[in-house]
């Protein structure tokens, strides 16, 4: 009999795994994933959705939208990556984690039939999510892209509405490496005739989102106009504002598909994101003298925009313990950090991060100076060691650091 974790490492094992393989687990179709689901029944033909895509934001964009639509008295689900602690974060109905015998009862009962088709961990795990909401008769499900969004799996989906929250270069081996190039794939879970809301406008991205809305006859929603000081956020960062403007513009949109939410829901929604949701490392306050921050910002975009959050808060010193994936631009994400911040470089458990010896080269050949160390725990130690109560402590680069740590 199959317990939860020899089932987790069979999938591990058997199946390529983008988060630890990188492109090499990307397929440029939805071939596998399109078989996956009419095995299973084709529940993403019966469950009602709302698409998340973009560079950044969508993680927490999505989170915003279930503690919204929870607050509303939907059974809300919502998928999401990569995982944090534990694979079944990613899957989740009203903030509870799928449990661990309905992971083991899915595997043992498709396992033969998802090995002939060889998909990959994520394609797997999007077929899982799909099976799970229609099994539990979910009101509405947020799904958000794994990498990209034409050729990401999540994108079979006919969602209520399509959310792109904002563009960065990112992934660009993959998805392209221009701003424009990357709006283009994101732009591809725009669907014929479905309203798509734009979080962010950009001048190099609103004419290509504007452009294939109008060839899909879309209607296209920009969130900029909307005004968000009134509310209390739990999640911590200007960044957040943004997001919640993109949240709240998707309930407005949503609305005119005769949902019944009210202000209040918007209210209570977006003040209880934690814990509606239980979403981890997004400025995640975990200590006060110092203060200790995670965040899971991975990309140039990312860290300009927590670095941003603590210039307001003013430590005496900054120890940032970080670590990078091997396909990010390291120098645009080492760059922005403030001079006389001290660095702790680290390797992390992924094998898709540098080492924390790359890392320090790297960064030395930028004139940053760091210690490196063989794992987040043992840098982490080392800040605090060094750290004084007036000081900061990040611990950022990468979902995979973060994940260490936690």
């Amino acid at each position: 009999m199959s317990t939860y974790q020899s089932t987790l490492d069979y999938l591990f094992a058997q199946l390529p795994q983008y988060q630890k393989i990188g492109g090499k687990a990307y397929k440029a179709n939805l071939n596998n994933i399109t078989d996956i689901c009419e095995l299973l029944g084709n529940p993403h033909h019966t469950i009602k959705t709302i698409h998340v895509a973009g560079s950044n934001g969508k993680g927490s964009v999505s989170h915003m939208l279930a503690s919204i639509l929870q607050e509303s008295g939907y059974k809300v689900g919502l998928y999401t990556s990569p995982h944090l602690k534990d694979f079944r974060e990613r899957i989740k109905i009203n903030g509870t984690d799928i449990s661990e015998k309905e992971v083991i009862d899915f595997v043992s009962e498709y396992k033969e039939i998802l090995t002939d088709i060889y998909p990959s961990f994520f394609e797997w795990t999007v077929g899982l999510a799909f099976y799970y909401f229609e099994k539990k008769k979910t009101d509405i499900n947020i799904i958000e892209t794994g990498l990209g969004g034409r050729l990401d799996s999540t994108n079979i989906i006919t969602p209520e509405v399509s959310v792109i929250t904002n563009i960065s270069l990112e992934h660009t081996a993959i998805l392209g490496d221009t701003i424009e190039l990357i709006a283009k794939e994101k732009a591809g879970i725009i669907k014929k005739g479905i309203p798509v809301v734009i979080g962010k406008t950009q001048k190099e991205t609103k004419p290509i989102f504007e452009e294939i809305a109008k060839s899909l006859h879309s209607p296209i929603h920009f969130a900029d106009d909307i005004k968000v000081e009134e509310y209390q956020l739990d999640l911590i960062g200007k960044i957040q504002q943004e997001n919640a403007r993109t949240a709240v513009k998707t309930i407005n949109v949503l609305e005119n598909l005769k949902s019944e939410i009210s202000k209040n829901h918007i209210v209570k929604g977006l003040a209880n994101v934690i814990g509606n949701t239980r979403l981890l490392g997004r400025f995640q306050v975990v200590n006060q003298k110092p203060i200790i921050v995670f965040d899971t910002a991975h990309n140039p975009d990312g860290i300009n925009k927590v670095v941003s959050e603590i210039e307001k808060i003013s430590p005496i010193k900054l120890h940032v313990v970080i670590g990078i994936a091997k396909d990010k631009t390291h120098k645009e994400m080492l760059e922005p950090f403030p001079q006389g911040s001290t660095f702790y470089f680290c390797t992390s458990t992924n094998e898709r991060v540098l080492t924390g010896e790359e890392l320090t080269k790297i960064a030395s050949e930028l004139g940053i100076k760091g210690k490196s160390f063989n794992s987040v725990e043992e840098g982490l130690l080392e800040a605090k060691n060094n750290a004084s109560e007036s000081d900061l402590i990040l611990v950022t680069g990468s979902n995979f650091v973060v994940a260490d740590i936690i």
